[in-house]
């Protein structure tokens, strides 16, 4: 018989880190949802007066990078029952026609 995993509470997952859960989950978000470098994040969190290094924010996303992506992932929006259309394309009597809208 199987014994359930025990769940993950942001306290577990960020056990034994020097920066606290807010800041590894702030970088690592920053990564995966702007596709900004590992430098990039670097210098924005030294912007806001927090001294990472570039190396430490890489060994995060590659810690915690797939449950932040399939995060993001499973927030996405879906196609739904509504289109909107912004323009189309009319053609009559072989003369085509853009009605704006």
């Amino acid at each position: 018989m199987m014994e359930p995993r025990p769940m993950t509470t942001p306290d577990t997952l960020y056990r034994r880190h020097r920066f606290p859960a807010e800041i590894i989950s702030h970088c690592v978000w920053l990564y995966f949802r702007f596709c900004l470098s590992y430098r990039d994040i670097e210098e924005l969190m030294l912007v806001r007066g927090v001294f990472v290094t570039y190396e430490a924010i890489r060994q995060w996303c590659q810690k915690f990078g797939q449950t932040f992506a399939n995060d993001l992932r499973r927030r996405r929006p879906r196609p739904g029952d509504k289109w909107h259309l912004d323009e189309g394309f009319v053609k009559i009597t072989n003369h085509g026609q853009r009605p704006w809208y």
